[in-house]
């Protein structure tokens, strides 16, 4: 991640807006998980069948219950007392027997279902196009990767397992109260829906809070990362002072915003509890003066109540657990916005094949292209370029030209508006994406270090790299020698950003990254710009051997670093205005010439 040079506001990316505007959530969020538990079938059924065993079981009780009551305190009747506490503890082996499998089998598909939809959710964040990138905080796209899913991981493993549980008791319970006593069935039927209807009325208002609860988080650790990211930049403006602050502020709008879920939920289950086990009692009550006029005995009455309160116990829970379904479903419409995100760029369904061997060609046709955030501010305006195979082309010119566009869309990163990119005669939107980047080597103006060490570092450019390879390529970009000096040589960890070495340092192990890529493209975006002149000079050697049979197009602003090229490209306002070797373009007198006049006459003056 770049240093942030200022504090941007908290809470700004693409994905946040677009979710501010969408409408309350629904069931159909939960659609995002459903393929990622239901790929593990057997494990479901189990845990299936050890929830209605477990359900089964408890549901066994209450009819022990009233025959006991009814036959079992007669003087001759020890032995049905005797029986039916035997039976209890063969009903209680399976109850447990039948939880353990349960709980095994629904936390194992939690934990399954939310490795796979990580898994899932990160290789999708990495076919997303660039141009996602510019509009999204990486850092928020962690939070949802890491605090939705434990959310989503929570639901499936507990509340999801005790919401199914619960469901089953219910309407196993509901089921025995009717065959227990119709006239007591129909007296809490009735009173179902004056129970039901406020608690989804209220789920909803938890809902809303939990989604707001989560990007409120989400946005208070995008700016910490941000600005984590950049400790040199804010300590030497003396800015941690304002970036606390703002820090706590978001810290503080998450957790207002969470103190009001939590105030919702707690609400919905005292509701919950009052009307489920206040309708118990008027039943109770009811059920007292039935037993009293003699039309129903005690252990019925027992019986009916004992499912009652498992009834009562069940909705008490489901009402419980369903803000954090509710939590679950959020997560999982966070989640579900990001696997909805098309990427821009990517292969064609049939893609043409590219020439091999690879030749190293590359051809601008009457290129037009505006990136896609200023798409009334075109870079190139039928920009036309033919780079031949093998040959060594310098591009330079004034900030803003396109110099890095070109490379940008010969990776094609983007698409251009009109024109055509072409690659060995194919375009490169025809091409396959794969195939089309694996033919060249790209050294970036800031190059990427990773917190690795550092031959996993070199070892981006091939993962199958030997270690004899990954030293050769360290070598020829003249990095061994400070690589060897540091205390656990190649494997020496780098930081977080590569942040222990120079940036020389990070700039050689970015060319030997691209050296040992091998391939037939050289993309070199002032490749040598943080080296001093001693180490350029050398590196510039190294290079040189380097490019031999390779097409090689470099940027610089150094002109020191392309006196040796074939040709020389000067962009200005996104157009070619000058061509030639560095020679014929000082015999010009034109903006090449003036750029090289400044630069020599500055190197002088600070010799």
């Amino acid at each position: 991640m770049p240093e942030t040079e200022d504090a941007a506001p908290v809470g700004n990316s693409a994905l946040s807006r677009t979710a501010a505007k969408r409408p309350a959530l629904s069931a159909e969020s939960l659609r995002t998980l459903k393929p990622f538990v239901l790929r593990y079938k057997g494990t479901l059924a189990l845990a299936v069948i050890g929830l209605v065993l477990a359900a089964g079981a408890t549901l066994v009780l209450p009819v022990a219950v009233r025959r006991m009551i009814d036959f079992g305190f007669s003087g001759d009747s020890a032995h049905l007392i005797n029986s039916y506490f035997a039976m209890l503890l063969v009903v209680a082996a399976v109850l447990a027997g039948a939880s353990a499998v349960r709980f095994y089998c629904v936390s194992w598909l939690g934990e399954r279902a939310v490795s796979d939809i990580r898994a899932a959710v990160f290789a999708h964040l990495t076919s997303l196009s660039p141009v996602f990138y510019e509009q999204n905080h990486s850092a928020e796209l962690m939070s949802r990767l890491t605090a939705d899913t434990g959310h989503i991981q929570t639901a499936i493993a507990s509340s999801v397992s005790q919401a199914l549980r619960n469901l089953v008791l219910v309407i196993g319970a509901l089921g025995m109260m009717v065959f227990t006593s119709p006239a007591l069935s129909a007296l809490a039927i009735g009173v179902i829906p004056l129970i039901v209807l406020p608690l989804v009325a209220y789920g909803r208002v938890v809902r809303r809070l939990s989604r707001r609860a989560q990007d409120e988080l989400a946005a208070a650790s995008s700016y910490a990362a941000e600005n984590l990211a950049a400790p040199r930049t804010m300590q030497a403006f003396t800015f941690e002072p304002v970036v606390t602050a703002r820090y706590g502020r978001a810290v503080q709008n998450a957790f207002d915003a969470a103190r009001q879920r939590i105030f919702a939920r707690a609400a919905l289950t005292a509701i919950a509890t009052f009307l489920v086990f206040g309708s118990v009692v008027g039943i109770l009550w009811y059920g007292a003066h039935e037993v009293l006029a003699g039309s129903m005995t005690g252990g019925r009455l027992a019986q009916f109540v004992l499912y009652a309160a498992f009834a009562a116990g069940s909705v008490a829970v489901l009402s419980e657990v369903w803000g954090e379904v509710q939590q679950a479903m959020g997560a999982a419409e966070r989640l579900g916005e990001i696997m909805a995100v098309k990427p821009e760029i990517v292969s064609p369904e049939k893609p043409a094949p590219l020439p091999e061997p690879a030749r190293g060609e590359i051809r601008f046709d009457d290129v037009t292209f505006a990136y896609p955030a200023r798409p009334d501010a075109p870079i190139f305006s039928d920009l036309g370029l033919t780079v031949k195979p093998g040959e060594r082309i310098a591009i330079v010119g004034p900030s803003g030209a396109g110099k890095t566009t070109l490379f940008s869309l010969i990776l094609r990163f983007y698409d251009p508006q009109r024109g055509r990119v072409l690659v060995d005669g194919v375009p490169v939107n025809e091409a396959d994406l794969t195939s089309l980047r694996q033919r060249m080597s790209y050294v970036p103006q800031d190059p990427a270090m990773f917190a690795a060490s550092v031959a996993e570092n070199i070892r981006y450019g091939s993962p199958d790299a030997s270690d004899e390879q990954v030293r050769r390529a360290a070598r020829t970009a003249l990095a061994s020698q400070f690589i060897e000096a540091l205390p656990q040589g190649y494997d020496t960890p780098l930081g977080e950003r590569g942040i222990t070495l120079s940036g020389g340092q990070r700039q050689r192990i970015a060319i030997a990254r691209a050296l040992l890529r091998n391939a037939p493209i050289l993309l070199l975006d002032e490749a040598t710009s943080a080296l001093d002149a001693e180490s350029e000079s050398l590196v510039q050697t190294a290079l040189n051997r380097v490019m031999q049979g390779r097409t090689t197009l470099v940027i610089a602003h150094r002109l020191a670093t392309v006196l040796s090229a074939d040709r020389i490209l000067v962009l200005e306002g996104g157009r070619i205005v000058e061509e030639g070797t560095h020679a014929s373009l000082i015999d010009k007198g034109g903006i090449y010439s003036r750029l090289a006049e400044l630069q020599f006459r500055h190197e002088a003056g600070a010799a």
